[in-house]
């Protein structure tokens, strides 16, 4: 028996007695995930992304582990409701215009404590001075440094475009605007670079692909490492009392952990390992979460149709972003239908000795975003189900 086929045998065990569509983390996976990120961190705490878990009892488990250190947000709303449910350092990973959170936020002098915003424009600074409604709680910013890679002077861009902060002293600049400006205080720098740590540099069958986005990572972090200290030295001589400065990402974090400028990791994905990270050289995790549907057509030999299973990720469109099958090993989409809202027809042998009702597992192409389906997560120990959680939507929440 193959280790897959073992793991099929152990969920189909441990949910026997649960009926299709769910979804599980199996916890041996999740906390070996979990060491290898503190592992490849080499000694720097991570913060955890709760956009790729979305399930709280999932985040108060690896912020119990040695290696783990504050959450970084998606949105506003999230980070204040983390913050009354007892997690005292929030990172708000993107600028917000929630000017009722900003309200609340300045109104409260224990969220203001735990809660960090996120800022690259002094038009934000505005919005929240003007959302404050007699709030006057001092106001933790965190500025982010565009991390994109420029080239032919600026003509060619690689990475997302995220902050309009790209030189040091632009950087400065808006540092100097933060610590002149009263209600506000600068603590941190976030640096997020994704086309280093969420770009697979490994693709199965394009040879050619994989060498030039290695060639491509390699430069961008030589440059990135370069700007960033002196990003950082920049503004530590405006804001000397700097707390942190988060840089980082799943797929980059032993590398983005050697630069000393660098305080502070941020990855989440990796807890989960999604489909998107199985194109990696520079760490290989275990698959921990899965959702199941269940069969329920027979039409011919050598397919079967499942119920549901239509969950494509965010990002650009393309066959990578949809769930992939995976267990029993075997199973394809039929390239006429692909994965459906309601039904979605398998192709492949394995199909003919799945009976009604059986379960097929699949992997999401993204980490958290399987949350948004689903209002529990059963947690797998061995081959038992040994509790079941709440997702952020099964507390009533999705934020987004």
């Amino acid at each position: 028996m193959t280790a897959r086929a073992s793991d099929r045998a152990r969920y189909d065990r441990a949910t026997a007695h649960l009926d299709a569509p769910l979804a599980i983390v199996d916890l041996d996976a999740f906390d070996a995930n979990a060491d290898d990120l503190v592992r490849r961190a080499g000694g720097k705490p991570i913060r955890v992304a709760s956009k790729s878990v979305r399930c709280r009892a999932l985040l108060e488990r690896v912020l119990a582990k040695d290696g783990f250190a504050g959450i970084m947000s998606f949105t506003l709303a999230e980070s204040l409701w983390l913050a009354r449910s007892g997690f005292d350092d929030v990172l708000l990973a993107y600028p917000s215009a929630d000017r009722a959170g900003y309200a609340e936020l300045a109104g409260d002098p224990k969220l203001a404590a735990a809660v960090t915003v996120m800022v690259d424009d002094l038009a934000q600074l505005d919005l929240i001075d003007a959302a404050r409604d007699g709030g006057r709680e001092v106001v933790r910013v965190c500025l982010e440094l565009d991390t994109s890679l420029k080239l032919l002077g600026g003509r060619v861009r690689v990475g997302a475009r995220r902050s309009p902060l790209h030189s040091p002293a632009q950087v400065a600049e808006l540092a100097r605007a933060v610590s002149r400006r009263p209600g506000f205080r600068l603590v941190g720098i976030m640096a997020y670079e994704g086309h280093i740590a969420g770009v697979g540099d490994s693709v199965a069958g394009r040879p050619f692909r994989s060498r030039a986005v290695r060639l491509m990572q390699a430069t961008a972090r030589r440059e990135l490492a370069e700007r960033r200290a002196a990003v950082v030295r920049a503004v530590r001589a405006v804001a000397p009392g700097l707390e942190f400065v988060n840089g980082g990402g799943t797929g980059s974090v032993q590398h983005t952990a050697a630069e000393s400028a660098v305080t502070e990791i941020g990855a989440g994905s990796g807890l989960y390992v999604p489909r998107l990270f199985d194109n990696y050289t520079s760490f290989t995790g275990r698959p921990a979460a899965l959702f199941a549907v269940p069969v329920v057509r027979r039409p011919g030999v050598g397919v079967v149709t499942v119920l549901g299973g239509g969950y494509p990720a965010s990002g650009a469109p393309g066959p990578d972003r949809l769930p992939v099958p995976y267990l029993p090993e075997g199973l394809r989409y039929d390239p006429q239908e692909g994965p459906g809202e309601v039904q979605t027809p398998l192709l492949g042998p394995p199909a003919d000795d799945l009976l009604i009702g059986d379960k097929v597992w699949f992997r999401h192409a993204k980490a958290g975003e399987l949350c948004e389906r689903f209002d529990a997560l059963h947690l797998v120990e061995g081959d038992a189900v040994t509790a079941t959680v709440p997702t952020y939507r099964g507390e009533g929440h999705t934020f987004l």
